[in-house]
């Protein structure tokens, strides 16, 4: 039983207040940090560690730096122009129509992927203990978070706080542990001293290397921008918008670069091996029983938590887009619990058949899809900083108030643009990366495309 969306509070809202406003503070901070906490930093940064050594500490800084100037781009639009919704309707406002339709479907073009990618993870962890086909078990993954996402946003909001919660105490625990050994029961700080020094020191790789890696770390620290989507579902979207951006990214910055400070100084980072967790291999240095149990037990939960997220952001952009006429309007339609079921439940059989690609397809469309998805969440973040330019130029050239600023614009604004422009320059010049950027962007010009097609035959239809 559905019930149409009522009310307005901005371009998307036809039903943005039919949404159950049941999230607290506390979820949207931690949905925040379980969007960017996942198996990129238990696992990828070891790739990350082996193409720029412990330089790769200033990569994660410059990266954060980056993502913590989107959030408070988002936050100054928030305040300056609350109850729009997600960071597509600032997109829109700040852009144009055709910005908010293009950024709203890049990004659950890819969340959907995510949602396969994820739950292919999660049940390739699962195979070794239950002799199903892989499908199987993903089909019983996304089912399952599935049902969490129909059954109410708050039920959706106290998993992701748990998850969040687990994989933090987690990187907390990992570094106390990481410096008692060090400083105390550990062969102290003359080894790593030594292990610094015999490993070439702070750019062994040379100072080149700490932007090569920008494309890996870059990625692993996106996703605190679901918390603008999980914001709208708040009492105060505006403020808790704002809280996240002041708040998350710092402490992101923190986890990262504290624990992977920890491990390059227990292990040297020349022994670090790509694709296998560096964590696991700290642990196992300082002695601890069942390490690898323990951090796949975490990366299990990581991935998990990134499933349900996906299906969650899936739906809230068809929500979005079917109250702005950017997508059918039955997507504007909510449950009597509040939540878009047909959303929900067509994202989740989108990311299935994604898995069955994979099976099928491996090496073909499975292949293209994840190609063509993989930065695109670059272009969205383009957007964002354009919007947040066009925006602030406009408020300002009307002579308000703003509460909340991105600093110093419009250089730090432009720097953001420049940055982002730079990272895909970087991937189009790598032989590994370069086919995903081409495919990538011209699913950026598709969508463009697909809104000026969309807008000329409604104009067609209305002259009829």
């Amino acid at each position: 039983m559905s019930a149409p969306v009522h009310g307005s509070s901005g371009p998307h809202a036809a039903g943005g207040e039919a949404l159950a406003h049941s999230l607290k503070p506390r979820h949207v901070a931690m949905i925040s940090i379980g969007g960017i906490i996942g198996a990129g930093i238990f696992v990828g940064s070891s790739s990350a560690i082996a193409i720029a050594g412990p330089g790769v500490l200033l990569t994660y800084a410059m990266c954060g730096t980056l993502v913590f100037v989107i959030m408070r781009m988002l936050g100054e639009m928030a305040m300056a122009r609350p109850g729009v919704g997600s960071f597509t309707g600032y997109a829109a406002l700040g852009l144009g129509p055709w910005a908010g339709f293009t950024t709203a479907w890049l990004y659950y073009y890819f969340w959907v992927i995510t949602i396969a990618v994820e739950a292919i993870a999660g049940a390739n962890m699962l195979t070794p203990f239950i002799p199903l086909p892989m499908w199987v078990l993903a089909a019983a993954l996304i089912g399952a978070m599935t049902l969490v996402n129909l059954f109410s946003v708050k039920t959706y909001g106290e998993f992701e706080f748990w998850f969040a919660s687990l994989k933090v105490v987690m990187i907390v625990g990992f570094m106390a542990l990481g410096l008692a050994f060090i400083f105390g029961f550990g062969p102290g700080l003359a080894n790593v001293s030594n292990s610094f020094a015999r490993g070439g020191g702070a750019f062994p790789l040379g100072i080149g290397a700490i932007f090569t890696a920008i494309p890996v770390v870059i990625f692993s620290m996106m996703g605190s921008e679901v918390a603008t989507i999980a914001a709208v579902e708040t009492e105060d979207p505006a403020r808790n918008i704002v809280r996240a951006a002041r708040t998350v990214t710092l402490r992101i910055m923190f986890f990262y670069i504290g624990s992977l400070s920890v491990i390059m100084a227990i292990l040297p980072w020349n022994d670090v091996v790509a694709g296998q967790s560096p964590f696991v291999a700290a642990l196992s240095i300082i002695k601890v029983p069942g390490a690898q149990a323990l951090i796949g037990a975490v990366i299990f939960t990581a991935i998990v938590s990134c499933l349900n997220s996906a299906i969650y952001v899936c739906s809230r952009m068809l929500f979005e887009m079917g109250g702005r006429g950017d997508a059918p309007a039955a997507f504007a339609r909510v449950s009597t619990r509040r939540v878009p079921t047909l959303g929900i439940v067509l994202s989740s059989l989108a990311g299935f058949a994604v898995v069955l690609t994979s099976v099928f397809s491996p090496d073909g469309v499975f292949t293209f899809l994840l190609q063509s998805s993989g930065a695109t969440i670059l272009s969205v973040y383009l957007l964002i900083s354009l919007s947040q330019i066009a925006l602030r130029r406009r408020l300002e050239a009307q002579g308000e108030r703003l509460e909340v600023k991105v600093w110093a614009f419009p250089l730090v604004s432009y720097a953001a643009v420049a940055g982002i422009i730079a990272v895909l320059v970087m991937m189009a010049l790598m032989p590994d990366q370069r086919l995903q950027v081409a495919l990538s962007l011209s699913v950026f010009a598709v969508c463009i495309v697909a809104h000026f097609l969309r807008g000329a035959r409604g104009r067609r239809v209305a002259t009829a």
